[in-house]
């Protein structure tokens, strides 16, 4: 041999000893379930992070064990994100707004050892107990609260459990093969389905998606996660922080735009992470406080289509700029950014602005084509629509406790989205595949129907869907919601949508009503609507 290079395994727990090390005094911002903000370091997290690791092996785990969590975005829920991870454990972190059965369900098929939770949380977990009979302990995030203790028997308090371990405990040598988290699906129709990450794939994720044309996270940022760390892993932002030694807040509980508003000026926040209705309600909150959001430079905006009105708003308002991308719980999450490339420069702001409105381009890692129904890969113009599919070092292969591959024949997995790829590699997403509205034969996009009704200004949120027709099978309607104070009509809003696509396309009824209905990632529950709507044109008179 004439020469070898140094390996080191890819572990999670070595992005936080980097974030310890070098980034030590860089704060993390955390608002308690309480309201209280806390003020802790990197070097802080990182230490707490080995003790939980050491605390959770004297509480009898063993490789692979996995340790739920029922949390907001805190401190204590990054310092478990690495300390589970990094001890050899698996941190599976559990949509707290999910019906009982299904997280007795998603708790008991994961085999949960221990169940981290948030105080909001005592006595939802007390009701679930008596139904986890593998789960050994319930661990309050917090010190300790004997009301508590009354509901739960046995309740373990996670400040107690790291005061009792050493600050020297050290991180365990692991293999960067071995699993590291687990996240369920959000899906619709049958049992949510475990996707479960390695530290190889985490740590390749993190490097992957923190290129310049990926988050582009820095050491001097500040960052503020508003993605739910229970959603996909918070998108991947907490490991890509702790890579580049970034300061962190964490909103907590809190996600209304006026207390978001207020977190951004207080801690001079320059990059945020989450899902448009977070962002329509941003611009609510900066009107309703005066706020200028002056440090704010850009969001990540992901989780569903982003209202392309909402691009120049932030643009020219607030000078910040929103940065579409796509992903999947499947896919670590991401899948694509939406950054420009150099031949774009020379474009006008709303030039560039229409190239935003796409889910981007993929980064480094990842590989997306489209398929016909026969899985025949088509042309890749900008025009011709697809089944998008995905492969790379950060996607499934196999879902949790499954015994059949999730990918094609060839390889590939097939995301459930209508998209269309131009020769730039911008992909934007048509529709899902459920969703879309196939009338008389013809596919009309739901998303591009929804975002020109909330592109009129008495418009606070829509979505449409497609209602049973008698003579074309599908037609769409748009269930919408009308922004404070507005006198809009149905008339009013389908005018809207005259010259900007085919008349054929045209919805067949507006239906407002007072919300609609969301998941706890802001997702709009579309089967819901379906459920209560998807008739509404059977009455009609043809």
């Amino acid at each position: 041999m004439l020469g070898k290079m140094m390996h080191k395994q890819l572990t999670i727990s070595s992005l936080l000893e980097h974030a310890g090390r070098y980034h030590g005094g860089t704060t993390v911002t955390s608002v308690e379930t309480s309201g209280e903000v806390v003020h802790t370091t990197w070097g802080e997290v990182e230490r707490n992070a080995r003790k939980l690791a050491a605390a959770l092996a004297r509480l009898g785990f063993e490789t692979g064990d996995r340790a739920g969590t029922i949390a907001w975005n805190n401190r204590r829920h990054l310092e478990i994100y690495f300390g589970v991870a990094g001890g050899g454990y698996v941190c599976h972190t559990i949509n707290p707004r999910l019906f009982p059965e299904q997280l007795i369900y998603i708790i008991n098929h994961a085999d949960d050892k221990v169940l981290f939770i948030d105080a909001t949380f005592v006595d939802a977990a007390a009701k679930l107990r008596s139904h986890l009979p593998n789960l050994e302990h319930v661990i309050l995030m917090g010190s300790r609260d004997e009301a508590a203790a009354e509901k739960i028997d046995g309740l373990l308090f996670y400040d107690e459990l790291i005061a009792a371990e050493n600050d020297d405990a050290t991180w365990p040598e692991i293999d960067e093969n071995l699993p590291s988290s687990l996240c369920y699906t959000s899906g619709t129709t049958g049992n949510p389905k475990g996707v479960q990450y390695t530290h190889r794939t985490t740590v390749l994720h993190s490097l992957g998606g923190n290129q310049p044309d990926g988050m582009g996270l820095a050491a001097r940022d500040t960052v503020m996660m508003v993605v739910p760390m229970f959603h996909a892993n918070a998108w991947g932002s907490p490991y890509i922080a702790a890579a580049v030694g970034c300061k962190v807040v964490l909103p907590g509980p809190h996600l209304d735009g006026v207390s978001l508003a207020k977190l951004i000026d207080s801690e001079k926040v320059t990059v945020s992470l989450g899902v448009p209705t977070i962002w329509m309600g941003l611009l609510q909150g900066l009107e309703e406080t005066g706020s200028k959001a002056e440090s704010l430079e850009r969001t990540i905006v992901g989780g569903s289509a982003l209202p392309t009105v909402m691009i120049p708003t932030f643009r020219d308002k607030y000078g910040v700029e929103l940065i579409h991308a796509w992903g999947m719980t499947e896919t670590s999450p991401l899948g694509t950014l939406n950054q420009l490339l150099q031949k774009h420069e020379t474009l006008n702001d709303a030039e560039k602005g229409a190239l935003r409105e796409g889910q981007g381009r993929a980064p480094y890692g990842v590989e997306l084509r489209i398929v016909d129904d026969e899985n025949n890969r088509l042309a890749e113009d900008g025009e011709t629509q697809g089944n998008l599919q995905i492969q790379g070092h950060w996607i499934i292969d196999t879902y949790f406790k499954a015994e059949d591959s999730a990918l094609t024949e060839d390889g590939w997995f097939d995301t459930g989205d209508v998209a269309t790829i131009d020769p730039d590699g911008y992909m934007i997403i048509r529709d899902r595949s459920k969703d879309i509205i196939k009338s008389g034969g013809e596919w009309i996009s739901t998303v591009e129907l929804e975002d020109i009704a909330m592109s009129h200004p008495s418009v606070a949120m829509a979505a449409a869907i497609a209602a049973k027709h008698r003579k074309w099978d599908e037609r769409p309607v748009v269930i919408a919601v009308k922004s404070e104070g507005a006198d809009l009509t149905e008339q009013e809003l389908l005018e809207s949508y005259k010259d900007k696509i085919a008349s054929w396309q045209v919805p067949d009824k507006v239906v407002f009503v007072p919300e609609l209905p969301l998941g706890a990632t802001g997702k709009v529950l579309k089967n819901k609507l379906r459920e209560e709507f998807g008739d509404v044109l059977l009455t009609e008179v043809d």
